[in-house]
């Protein structure tokens, strides 16, 4: 009888042990889930949108200021024929680029560089697919009075803006201070110590409205607020690989996707240097290129610095080879090894980034005080 006890016994042992087995297995099977939904959530935060937008203190906001920059952009009264203006390149409805390979000059060629997007450039600091432009400000005339570009010398600029009595009086509005520094709006007192039109105005106007250009609210943004619905299960397996696996975040970080530095992606070749232009003994920056931010980047075809790439599929099939090997190549470029769902995930991903069809893709709106993004 004692062994029918016995055996009873080990049987019950062996039931409690199976059902504990059981019961704990799950939790042991969802721990990498927790870990991974953990790490989602920190990931969320570095994307937040910002609450306002910088302006330098040498060129703080003014209404007029940005309005008159945004006159300038639009007009193509600051090209030689007056047949191009900034928006010629830098088209609203093509996520403020052009929509080409390569930048197309004067004579229906082709420049050397493809037309960057100038969305959100009040968060950068240096500018240019090489790093020449040190400000905003600074970048201005090099297009007005480029030779294949806009071909207007800066002295008929001035001249042409001076003798149009509506630009005079804008510039008058925007720029002239008394001798206390407030706006003549305030004060009603003119200062005649400069012309109303200077090369330094220009600039100055032109880059507060550019400054404006800043992305509008995309559904990647809505689900970072905690919109779960406002995005795919595919497109936020991408956001995990963007972060993750792919590591595309370690250059293409933060809220406008771009930490504003120069990389070799291992694709420039010859005399396609970028960045090496100006640090010829620096072996990290040889054909090193900025940083694009990715805002709307689906509207933004053809990709790379030379419009080389012509769609966000084999932008993503270019990273997972890693581009050429060689000493200049950034450490963070390296085959990846991503599958073809894992391939779909992050175009899913990159797709969430644009704001909705049918609207202007990005503009804050000009407002007495300094606007919000």
């Amino acid at each position: 009888m004692a062994w029918k006890v016995g055996g009873a016994l080990a049987s019950l042992l062996v039931l409690i042990w199976v059902s504990n087995s059981a019961a704990v297995a799950p939790a042991s099977e969802t721990a990498p889930a927790r870990s991974a939904a953990a790490k989602r959530e920190t990931w969320r935060r570095d994307y937040r949108a910002p609450t306002a937008i910088p302006f330098p203190d040498a060129n703080p906001y003014s209404e007029a200021k940005a309005e008159l920059g945004r006159r300038l952009f639009f007009d193509p009264i600051l090209s030689g024929d007056r047949n191009r203006s900034c928006a010629s390149c830098h088209v609203p409805a093509l996520g403020w680029g052009d929509g080409r390979g390569r930048a197309l000059d004067l004579s229906g060629g082709d420049m050397e560089l493809r037309t960057p997007s100038i969305l959100n450039l009040a968060w950068q600091e240096r500018l240019g697919w090489d790093g020449k432009f040190r400000t905003l400000e600074s970048v201005s005339f090099f297009p007005i009075t480029g030779a294949g570009n806009m071909n207007l010398p800066v002295a008929e600029a001035l001249r042409r803006l001076s003798e149009d009595a509506d630009y005079a009086r804008a510039f008058a509005e925007a720029f002239e201070t008394s001798s206390e520094g407030l706006p003549q709006a305030q004060t009603r007192i003119p200062s005649r110590a400069t012309p109303v039109v200077t090369q330094e105005r220009v600039e100055a106007a032109l880059a507060t409205f550019e400054r404006l250009i800043v992305s509008r609210p995309a559904p990647f943004d809505r689900w970072i607020e905690g919109d779960e619905g406002a995005i795919t299960e595919a497109a936020k397996r991408g956001f995990d690989l963007f972060n993750g696996k792919a590591n595309c975040a370690a250059c293409h970080s933060g809220w406008s996707f771009t930490d504003g530095s120069y990389h070799d992606i291992g694709t420039a070749t010859g005399s396609d240097i970028g960045r090496g232009r100006y640090f010829p003994n620096a072996p990290a920056l040889r054909y090193a290129f900025k940083t694009p931010g990715l805002r709307e980047v689906s509207r933004r075809a053809p990709y790379m610095h030379n419009g080389s790439v012509p769609a966000l599929a084999a932008v993503i099939d270019l990273y997972d080879r890693g581009g050429i090997d060689r000493p200049s190549r950034s450490a963070d470029i390296r085959p990846l090894g991503l599958s073809l769902s894992e391939k779909a995930d992050l175009a899913a991903f990159l797709e969430t980034l644009s704001s909705e069809p049918g609207r202007v893709p990005a503009l804050a709106d000009l407002t007495a005080d300094t606007p919000r993004p």
